[in-house]
């Protein structure tokens, strides 16, 4: 049995809406035949696909990342504004494709609003210049009377777009980069580029190239930018055939965050600085079935008739998830709750069809088990973090080496609790979401939820995502569009309520400060309920005097209501 310790008014930090982030690349078919598709009967006037939209809607992304990824260091804006007919075709050399330029900055940024999210442009600092920088920006954000804000209007944009996000360059210290730098070369660039930029854009937000959080290219980029950027991101995937290797390895990304914490708080405290950057985890996925040069040759972003085949081409990275991946993305998501004091931003890569939780058909769209844990943690999720302490059973597996594909080393992590945990609560402490993965293989766990200071104050709503019983193949019911695609597979969604008092076995119980339910083996659970502040009125003004009003600028940003200052 596990005990999960949790502190309502022991708050680790506020959740920013930008946690719930997306990352959308030229790759494959992500972009074309997946999020837009001309000529569909399935999209609309624009080409966006209507049935993508609304289940990338669901996940109420707080920001959007785009174009890329690797394929941005051989991408020039310009070729994808103004009429389409005549946008250049041009060799697409990261994934080694052809990129017809029909889906562009304008395209891009309407898409952005149709979802409701925050765009976030990464700028190409590969083969592309400071110049074509800076004009992509006016492009963006001025409302003056200059030349490339006179083209966007001309393009049919009169209002700036107000682009606030934009990162300087993607993974420069990668041989696979074009354009490829030395951590020095960057930060001298990358100077350059910002001073700039600032100049231009006083209000543009900028993020930094990091690696993993761990080498040196980190270290020599943060002690450099640290004062002239807003985030350091740093980027992790992971994933092996073998189940604890699989489902333990997102715990690198908590070890990589207190690394580039250390490092931030370090520069900071050197230079002087305040405030200081805070962590974009842009990239992060399970992916590691589908690697590129797995095949000769590269198909130019087909579109295939329907059904999919269970084991597309690895050139385009269509990775088929399992419901133990699901597991790992709810531990990823668990981990970036439990860090957002420190990571303000972090995006799934990618959203459609490449290493995606969408998977699209000319005849339809089907969602694989990663979708759940992110849908149900962004629908769950409320305004600030809550200390939690797991106390129950550990595993310290072994774990076999080249195991993965990726190098990350986790054994010294251990031991590992079973079932990890987090937990946010709201601004007025009336309201607690608990979020647990139980990565048992095949026992359940009889967890208690063990409130500090605080009472349950009414029956709670238990939701549990598992891969028994009546699968939902590719959807559930509430998806519009979605449709069973053989080779995607499924999972099981059971809500229930627990209420104060004897219930049926097996539901749980709410009595006081503590509720007990059953967790299924290898399950996601979230856990909604209302709670009372049980603390003396003097010890109780303490607190609330230390956490932000629901309705503070502070919370609307963090919502993504207000853009950050």
């Amino acid at each position: 049995m596990s005990q999960i310790a949790i502190a309502p008014a022991r708050t680790l930090g506020t959740i920013d809406q930008k946690l719930f982030g997306g990352f959308v690349e030229h790759l494959g078919r992500c972009i074309y035949g997946g999020l837009y598709e001309e000529g569909s009967a399935l999209a609309d006037q624009r080409g966006f696909r209507k049935d993508v939209l609304g289940l990338l809607r669901e996940l109420r992304l707080g920001v959007l990342r785009w174009p890329g990824g690797n394929f941005v260091s051989n991408y020039h804006w310009a070729d994808g504004i103004g009429e389409k007919a005549s946008r250049p075709r041009r060799p697409e050399l990261a994934w080694r494709g052809e990129e017809p330029n029909t889906f562009g900055t304008d395209e891009f940024l309407a898409y952005c609003a149709e979802l409701g999210t925050q765009p976030y442009i990464c700028l190409n600092m590969g083969t592309g210049t400071l110049a074509e920088a800076l004009d992509w920006v006016e492009y963006c954000n001025s409302a003056r009377n200059t030349h490339w804000a006179a083209r966007r209007r001309a393009n049919g944009r009169g209002d700036p777009y107000g682009v606030r996000y934009w990162a300087l360059g993607n993974e420069m210290y990668g041989p696979w980069q074009v354009g490829m730098m030395t951590a020095e070369e960057y930060v001298r660039e990358a100077t350059r580029w910002a001073r700039a930029i600032r100049m231009l854009d006083p209000e543009a937000r900028l993020v930094a190239c990091g690696e993993t959080g761990l080498t040196e290219w980190d270290r020599i980029v943060v002690d450099g930018l640290a004062g002239l950027v807003d985030y350091h991101s740093i980027h992790i995937y992971t994933g092996s055939d073998d189940y604890w290797t699989n489902v333990l390895q997102p715990h690198q990304a908590e070890r990589a965050i207190k690394a580039t914490a250390a490092l931030i708080d370090r520069a900071a405290y050197a230079q002087g600085l305040h405030p200081k950057p805070a962590i974009a985890y842009d990239e992060w996925n399970v992916w590691y079935r589908t690697v590129p040069g797995d095949e000769n040759t590269v198909p130019s972003n087909p579109v295939p008739s329907s059904p999919v085949p269970s084991n597309p081409g690895a050139a385009d990275l269509a990775e088929r998830y399992t419901f133990d991946d699901a597991l790992a993305v709810a531990t990823y998501l668990n981990i970036f709750i439990r860090n957002c004091a420190r990571v303000r931003m972090a995006n799934l890569a990618q959203m459609v069809n490449a290493i995606a939780p969408i998977v699209t058909t000319a005849d339809g769209a089907a969602v694989q088990p990663i979708y759940y844990p992110f849908l149900l943690h962004v629908r769950a999720a409320l305004d600030a973090a809550a200390d939690v302490r797991v106390d129950g059973p550990t595993v310290s597996p072994e774990l076999p080496p080249g195991a993965s594909r990726w190098p990350h080393r986790i054994a010294d992590l251990g031991p590992f609790a079973l079932v990890d945990a987090a937990a946010s609560v709201s601004a007025d402490q009336r309201k607690i979401t608990v979020t647990l993965v139980n990565r048992g293989r095949d026992a359940a766990d009889e967890a208690a939820l063990v409130l500090r200071d605080f009472a349950f104050a009414g029956a709670a709503s238990v939701t549990t995502l598992t891969d028994a019983g009546p699968a939902l193949p590719g959807g559930a019911p509430g998806f519009p569009g979605t449709s069973a695609l053989p080779g995607i597979a499924g999972a099981y969604l059971a809500t229930s309520t627990v209420s104060a008092g004897p219930v049926a076995s097996g539901t749980g119980a709410a009595r006081g400060h503590v509720l007990t339910l059953t967790l299924p083996p290898r399950s996601f659970t979230v856990v909604e309920a209302p709670i009372a502040d049980r603390r003396s009125a003097p010890r109780l003004a303490r607190s609330r005097a230390r956490f932000p009003d629901a309705r503070s600028p502070e919370k609307q940003r963090n919502k993504g209501v207000l853009p950050d200052e």
